[in-house]
């Protein structure tokens, strides 16, 4: 018998969903990586000083557990969309609470960014109809989640301005005050840590 971590999400899916717990444990083990760096996109720099992002991905992986009885789809897009939208909605809870209890925040609040039906990880697209076959529509988001891993695997500088360039999409002068750099000192350090995701990609097959 394979390996679990040589299944993929949509065959551990189906797995899980006929109760076994084994390949369950292992289909969220695989999304971690994936969610926490979409929930760095989804959280504004100022907000992630107020709560780790790691606490919306368990609060999301535990609803996700909770309720995967109530999930309808059957493919990996439609898995990680559903994991997206619970993932935001944990987020947007968590800037209502925190508006309750920080009044005198309220005015240095930007809202979340939005969530793309496709997270398009280090491709700084849109999404688009590509016309893809089923066969290419997998291996593009499996893609994704290897991508996330990479990420993960990152120097901290590197992981941030590459969630802000790529994920976030700002323009160079704000990831630069974001980081507190100058410009051209943003842009070198985005080229290397674009060169060193790429080498992790290489490293992770």
């Amino acid at each position: 018998m394979a390996a679990t971590n040589d299944i993929s999400v949509t065959v551990l899916l189906a797995r899980a969903r006929k109760g076994d717990e084994r390949a369950a444990n292992e289909l969220f083990a695989r999304c971690r990586n994936y969610l926490a760096v979409v929930a760095r996109a989804q959280v504004e720099s100022w907000l992630r000083a107020k709560a780790d992002a790691s606490d919306i991905v368990q609060e999301t992986l535990v609803e996700a557990n909770r309720d995967l009885r109530h999930f309808r789809g059957t493919t990996e897009g439609e898995w990680l969309a559903w994991l997206r939208q619970i993932l935001s909605r944990n987020a947007a809870d968590f800037v209502r609470r925190y508006r309750g209890t920080d009044k005198r925040q309220q005015r240095l609040e930007v809202p979340l960014a939005p969530l793309p039906d496709h997270s398009s990880l280090a491709a700084g697209l849109e999404p688009r109809d590509t016309g893809e076959t089923p066969t290419q529509q997998i291996m593009r988001l499996e893609r994704e989640i290897q991508i996330a891993d990479a990420i993960t695997r990152l120097e901290p500088d590197h992981q941030e301005v590459i969630v802000l360039r790529n994920l976030e999409r700002l323009p160079f002068e704000e990831v630069a005050q974001r980081m507190n750099r100058s410009r051209p000192a943003a842009q070198m350090l985005w080229m290397r840590a674009v060169k060193k995701l790429h080498e992790e990609m290489k490293r992770g097959g």
